[in-house]
């Protein structure tokens, strides 16, 4: 009989048709891979077979393992010498049998475990079940060996009981050893002990890091056993080592961070295929964020535990000790913000210091204060103190103006004013012009006309990518921040004028404030106004508000200013910090806008100057006459006050706020030759180039090295604050009788200096 038919019908013509051809195509290929299937599964299978048949022939069979019986005379031998290793003196002869019978009879505790000898010649019936549990083989814990040595047996009513004991030697026992662990040491000992455990753990922190350093890529994953030593719990050394591995870890990411952003990557990214050189590059990225913000983490949670106060379950590290680790670990903070403003998580850390600048502590709050200054001085774009400038006026008004002066005193840090000053000569200088067709036709050939085509195009591209594009965001981003500024300087002004912060907002407009929009002039020009006029300022605070009035263009604050220059700290003994601020207000008021100054105000100012200058310390008296100087410079006329001739009627009115009506034109500077014998060289030579009328040239005049400073580098320079003498003074000299030089102050100036000195007392009453 043939093979039985296929019950499967055919499809007929008909249904072959309705089919359609990628189907028939599906299914002859699912036919084919399931043919293919088929017989890679049966090689598979014969190869399998044909290598079980060749080991089995390559294996030599191996023979039983057999064990020699021994004679009998063996055992008569051992049985003596048994019986002559025991004292057969102080025993009996039915207990020699005994024992004679069980060396015949090996026990289980004697006998040698590699015999196949039966254990008991008879078995009991009860006794079964236990002898053939016995015999069952059964894995045993493997115990160290240990010397016995086997002392006399004990007998009982049934059987003899052997007695053994361990060999005493050099090794402890664990308890003695925790016994010992357990005991105090002493204070050298436990000195010494620290100091060993102190010196393993530098080593293995200095080998890790150099071997991150020196190969990055491939030594990433240590950075995971170097971070991994923060949690140390040794209470010795655990302090020591976790401030140790914060600053390590912190140097180590400023030295292996690249000078761009990482960024994550795309799901299409991950999912396509890559060079091993780019996937190396890829894992190595990856695993340095990643470090970078397990590292960030640790530290915060190191300053979080100091300030809530908590005591760890590892008891490593006493409740004392995190305020130690805490400063180092916001100093290593602070140092990553100023170092890594372009990295990753920056806005993060930024999240964490900005609450620290008013913290409590005074060491904390200086040392982030530090950090915001130093960033807002090093950032040249913009972006990291934008982000700085949010954090802070969330805070500020979150908690309602009730924060340290110190902090708002950061925004005078801010690097806008250059930015701006730049942008006004981009803006003004002239702009690059292209060449025509017709000109290069002119005066190129064919070749040169294409290179300079070339070259054009090029210039223009990098023209519109680089600079144009880095001068926008730069403009946009301090614009911005110039914004939040303001609107936290103005939030402080409409409702907190009576708080400690309002001396730095006043300062802080002083020095933005040409850089107000013009819609905000007369409202802030109305603020300061009331300010003034409350009575509630301080010198200081009024000075910034004139200050800030003149910035923004404005000339009401000369009345104020000239009441307010005799009604200083007029105290020897008084650092006179403010004086710095009156030169600013100076400079501002008389020498960068001569033109709009009358000649009697100028007059009036470098009389009050003068007077001034005599009761303040010599470096103030040095930066008050290197005023008057620019203003004897600015208006040359001012030298009428060297003289004693009035001009027109009238007296000189020196306790008038107003500097326009006081009649300054009817005094003389008679206080140039008191401070012409003043104990300081360099009042002296300032004084005596007063007199002569502020010469440029000729014997009068002074060195280069005084007269190309500004007032408030020289009232710097010569500061009094370390309680020296700046320069040396040198020693007193022998009195000797002076004779009356004429300059050009005349003999009745002389004497109405000396009629003046007489009245000085009622003179500075009326002021």
């Amino acid at each position: 009989m043939g093979p039985p038919k296929s019950k499967k019908r055919k499809p007929t013509f008909r249904r072959l048709l309705k089919t359609s051809s990628v189907k028939i195509e599906n299914k002859t290929k699912n036919r084919r891979f399931k043919a293919e299937n088929a017989d890679k599964k049966h090689r598979k299978e014969q190869r399998k077979l044909r290598n079980a048949l060749k080991d089995s022939a390559s294996r030599a069979p191996r023979p039983l393992e057999v064990y020699k019986k021994r004679p009998e005379e063996e055992l008569e031998d051992e049985d003596e010498e048994f019986l002559e290793s025991l004292p057969t003196d102080m025993m009996e002869d039915e207990d020699l049998e005994q024992i004679k019978a069980m060396a015949r009879k090996a026990s289980f505790v004697t006998r040698d475990l590699s015999s196949s000898e039966p254990i008991h010649s008879k078995k009991r019936k009860g006794e079964q079940s236990a002898e053939s549990y016995e015999k069952h083989p059964r894995k045993m814990r493997k115990e160290e060996q240990k010397e016995v040595i086997h002392l006399l047996p004990i007998k009982d009513k049934s059987r003899i009981i052997p007695q053994s004991m361990e060999k005493p030697g050099e090794r402890r026992s664990s308890a003695e050893e925790e016994l010992e662990e357990a005991l105090p040491l002493t204070a050298e000992e436990r000195e010494t002990l620290r100091a060993k455990k102190l010196t393993e753990k530098k080593l293995c922190i200095a080998m890790l890091g150099s071997a991150i350093i020196s190969d990055p890529n491939n030594n990433i994953k240590k950075l995971k056993e170097l971070r991994g030593m923060l949690m140390e719990t040794d209470s010795l050394v655990a302090v020591t080592v976790r401030k140790l591995v914060m600053v390590s870890l912190m140097e180590i990411f400023k030295d292996i961070v690249p000078a761009f952003r990482i960024r994550p990557l795309t799901e299409e990214e991950k999912n396509a295929k890559v060079k091993r050189d780019t996937q190396q590059l890829r894992e190595f990225e990856e695993g340095l964020v990643s470090q970078y913000k397990f590292y960030l983490e640790n530290l915060e949670q190191t300053i979080k535990d100091w300030k809530q106060k908590k005591l760890k379950r590892s008891q490593a590290v006493a409740l004392q000790a995190y305020r130690g680790l805490a400063e180092v670990a916001i100093r290593c903070v602070c140092e990553l913000l100023v170092a890594l403003p372009h990295f990753n998580f920056h806005n993060n850390i930024i999240v964490m210091l900005v609450p620290l600048m008013n913290d409590s502590s005074r060491k904390v709050s200086d040392m982030c204060c530090e950090a915001m200054k130093t960033l807002f001085r090093e950032d040249r774009l913009g972006y990291a103190s934008l982000g700085a400038v949010k954090v802070l006026s969330g805070m500020i008004k979150g908690r309602h103006f009730n924060v340290r002066p110190e902090l708002l005193k950061t925004l005078m840090w801010l690097r806008i004013r250059e930015v701006d000053l730049k942008r006004d000569t981009d803006e003004t200088a002239p702009k690059k012009r292209f060449m025509n067709n017709k000109e290069r036709r002119k005066s190129l050939s064919r070749m040169q006309r294409k290179w300079k085509k070339a070259e054009e195009k090029l210039e223009k591209e990098l023209l519109e990518a680089e600079a144009s594009d880095n001068k926008d965001k730069k403009i946009k981003l301090h614009t911005e921040t110039l914004d939040i500024v303001f609107l936290i300087y103005f939030r402080i002004l409409k409702k907190a004028q009576k708080s400690v912060l309002l001396p730095a907002v006043l300062e802080g407009l002083a020095k933005f404030a040409h850089l107000i929009n013009l819609e905000f002039f007369d409202d802030l020009l109305n603020v300061l106004q009331n300010l003034i006029r409350s009575g509630d300022l301080t010198n200081r605070e009024s000075l910034h508000c004139i200050q800030t009035a003149f910035n923004i263009l404005s000339g009401q604050g000369y009345p104020i200013l000239n009441s307010l220059s005799l009604s200083l700290s007029l105290s020897s003994g008084a650092p006179n910090d403010d004086i710095i601020i009156v030169l600013q207000c100076l400079d501002v008021m008389l020498t960068k806008r001569r033109k709009q100054v009358t000649l009697q105000r100028a007059m009036a100012f470098v009389k009050r100057l003068c007077t001034l200058s005599m009761h303040v310390l010599p470096n103030a008296s040095i930066g008050i006459m290197a005023a008057s100087r620019a203003v004897f410079h600015a208006f040359p006329k001012c030298d009428l006050l060297l003289d004693n001739d009035g001009q027109g009627s009238g007296v000189y009115l020196p306790e008038l706020d107003e500097p326009e009506y006081c009649n300054p034109q009817n005094t003389s500077l008679w206080e140039l030759p008191t401070l012409m014998r003043h104990y300081q060289p360099i009042v002296r030579k300032f004084a005596a180039h007063l007199s002569h009328g502020a010469p440029s040239d000729g014997s009068g005049a002074l060195g280069v090295n005084l007269s190309r400073r500004s007032p408030g580098q020289l009232f710097a320079d010569y500061s009094f604050r370390d309680m020296t003498f700046n320069p040396p003074v040198g020693a007193p000299t022998t009195k000797k009788r002076v004779r009356c030089k004429y300059t050009r102050m005349s003999l009745t100036s002389c004497c109405l200096f000396l009629s003046l000195k007489t009245n000085i007392g009622l003179v500075f009453s009326r002021l």
